[in-house]
């Protein structure tokens, strides 16, 4: 699976007990077969979209308070993929 992948199914599973779209987003990405963001971000539905676009942001500032560089990029393309 590819990196920026495993970081949104990680955060994914966080969210899955509370948020149906979360549930959802994280079962879809652990049974896709995705290359890459790009292909994961163009089978997802506009409820996931939306989930999505309120979610990450906070994610990833969270990733720059913890000095996560590196997180914060990967969660960042994800986000600039779903416009």
């Amino acid at each position: 699976m590819d990196k920026t992948l495993g970081y949104l199914r990680e955060i994914l599973s966080n969210y899955s007990d509370q948020h149906s779209e979360g549930r959802q987003l994280y079962r879809k990405l652990s049974e896709g077969n995705f290359t890459s963001e790009g292909d994961f971000v163009r089978q997802l539905n506009q409820k996931e979209i939306d989930f999505l676009n309120r979610m990450l942001p906070n994610e990833i500032n969270y990733a720059k308070e913890e000095r996560d560089e590196k997180r914060a990029h990967e969660l960042n393309e994800v986000f600039e993929l779903l416009f």
